[in-house]
């Protein structure tokens, strides 16, 4: 591996108020594989699905984790040149459109309802349009676990405000055409259904994903892996370094922060009694935080 994509995924690992070392060390080297398969693939097409919805906040909205990494990653694809979908629900339309509105590049939004007759309508579209898409990434997106339905991480049901997108990842009535990449922070969103079991086995509350994906990027927040596969992209190919790495800053890393929460309305600090309401930090911790991190990861690539 990459001395330096090796640095990166070490500072994506960092603790972020839980341990899952054990989740970022089986997951180790999946963060070059994941970049070279993106910068591997001619006529590329990336969906980047995301929305993980909180319906007990005030108000009820989306978590802001997620669609930061999804804004950074649409840039840096979009940038290049490689076509890219943004993918969510109903419930999470609202905040997802609002950081969609401020990018700076155009990406298309593909919105499913709550229903799986939806879910095969886009499958199909995204299958079968002019240029077929050929990555399929996940950032903070629940999967469900072993009872078949998805849970947030105290093991709340999340079927009733959950699209089942994970039908996108896996569905035996379907050929997988494209490469999955799943992101997450905690063991019950796709793609970390990759894990062993005895892996598995020490997720909390019954929540362990059961949805795998090709390559699984574990981070402390789910948002530092999307800032991460960006910069082992810019690692791997010198030439398009520039342009991957042109809006992975604080500046445009504020910019969707803003979008999210003011237009959006994304909530955060839910947890121990708390409800989630609007605030500029992600996971309870202060934007400035990520931000430093992510120049950190940028440091990294440029050196």
């Amino acid at each position: 591996m990459s001395e330096k994509i090796a640095q990166i995924e070490m500072i994506i690992a960092r603790n972020a108020g839980r341990d899952i070392s054990y989740m970022t060390e089986w997951a180790r080297g999946n963060l070059e594989k994941a970049a070279a398969s993106i910068l591997a693939t001619p006529n590329a097409h990336v969906g980047i699905l995301t929305g993980f919805y909180i319906e007990y906040a005030d108000p009820p909205s989306p978590e802001p984790d997620g669609l930061g990494g999804m804004a950074h990653l649409a840039a840096a694809l979009g940038s290049t040149g490689i076509p890219v979908s943004v993918i969510t629900d109903a419930p999470c339309a609202k905040a997802v459109w609002a950081v969609v509105d401020a990018l700076p590049v155009r990406v298309d939004l593909e919105v499913a309802s709550i229903s799986e007759r939806s879910v095969c309508r886009l499958r199909q579209s995204l299958q079968e349009g002019e240029r077929p898409m050929t990555h399929l990434i996940a950032i903070e997106r629940v999967s469900p676990a072993a009872d078949g339905k998805p849970h947030r991480a105290n093991g709340w049901d999340m079927t009733r405000e959950t699209a089942p997108l994970h039908l996108l990842f896996e569905d035996a009535r379907w050929r997988r055409p494209w490469i999955t990449i799943g992101i997450g922070d905690g063991g019950n969103e796709i793609g970390m259904g990759s894990l062993p079991k005895e892996l598995a086995a020490r997720i909390p509350n019954g929540v362990a994903a059961t949805i795998p994906a090709d390559y699984l990027l574990a981070a402390g927040v789910s948002n530092w892996a999307g800032y991460g596969l960006i910069a082992a992209m810019a690692c791997l190919n010198q030439a398009l370094a520039p342009q991957l790495l042109r809006y992975l800053n604080r500046e445009m890393d504020h910019r969707f922060l803003k979008a999210a929460v003011e237009v959006g309305q994304v909530v955060d600090g839910d947890g121990d009694g708390v409800r989630g309401r609007p605030m500029m930090s992600v996971d309870r911790i202060p934007w400035e935080q990520h931000a430093a991190l992510l120049e950190e990861i940028v440091s990294v690539a440029k050196s």
